[in-house]
């Protein structure tokens, strides 16, 4: 569940009777006993919300999961799509005044398996990013990381086991950034998703190689790579040197075509009488 479905605002009308561009903030007031309701998924949860100052209030119909009552809403059963802030408006029947206040509803969710990036390897004095994330806690999770079984702190430098090396972690994305990487980070990496709710739950374990950059191999490369073109450029010359391209140009020239004109023959006298040489 995202950010953005999490921070929906709900428009759950409790008492009202008019439209609401006719409508203005009177006296009345409108109040809940519990702004924020945390419960888990799939069990009723009650939106409290109760007046006074209102001589006539009306209550409309909403669904079948949700019943009214003049001291709140009551969903039989909610899901992770119902998080989000509810508003609770209060209008005289008849009248033209309201007044509202607003609900916090968090569905309860415990976080899924969390699923990590990690390279393979990474060159030693390069950045390297590592991420985790899981799609359906609720609230948010925050993340954790652990090396070798070890779990990370938020300050490496503080800590002996990691003073050696510079990495930043951020709890809300789970995102692990190595600037720059040491030959300190090599090691199996694991990712731990917690709400708060619920068991916390791991990644698999990834190992990351921190390795130097292999200039010697760069290097041969290169000259291997040189010494395969110089060859190549030597054997053109060569082959041109020997004439073996003017030989081609030759060859695709020297067709011949010799013709023969016919000769004399008596009538009712069939021979061959051209012929034709390519």
């Amino acid at each position: 569940m995202g950010t953005k479905a999490r921070a929906e605002r709900k428009q759950l009308l409790l008492f009202t009777s008019v439209i609401l561009g006719s409508l203005a903030l009177g006296r009345g007031e409108v109040f809940t006993s519990e702004p924020h309701v945390r419960v888990a998924e799939n069990k009723p949860a009650k939106l409290s919300c109760s007046y006074s100052g209102f001589s006539s209030p009306r209550t409309p119909s909403y669904e079948d999961r949700v019943t009214f009552s003049h001291s709140g809403i009551t969903f039989h059963t909610v899901t992770r799509k119902d998080t989000g802030m509810y508003t609770c408006m209060v209008s005289e029947e008849g009248g033209n005044t309201y007044g509202e206040v607003s609900v916090q509803l968090t569905v309860l969710v415990p976080p899924s398996k969390p699923t990590v990036n990690v390279p393979s390897s990474a060159t030693i004095g390069n950045r390297a990013v590592l991420t985790c994330s899981e799609k359906d806690g609720s609230p948010p999770s925050e993340y954790y990381w652990f090396k070798d079984g070890i779990m990370m702190p938020s300050e490496p430098k503080g800590n002996r086991a990691f003073s050696n090396s510079s990495y930043s972690l951020n709890h809300k994305t789970g995102e692990l950034v190595f600037d720059p990487v040491s030959a300190y980070d090599t090691g199996e990496y694991t990712c731990q998703a917690q709400n708060g709710y619920g068991t916390p739950t791991r990644s698999e374990a990834v190992r990351m190689e921190a390795a130097e950059l292999n200039v010697g191999g760069i290097v041969a490369a290169v000259l291997v790579t040189l010494i395969l073109l110089g060859f190549l450029i030597l054997g053109i010359w060569f082959a041109y040197r020997r004439g073996y391209f003017d030989r081609a140009k030759k060859g695709t020239s020297s067709k011949k075509v010799i013709y023969s004109q016919p000769a004399a023959r008596s009538e009712g006298e069939f021979r061959q009488t051209s012929s034709f040489l390519v």
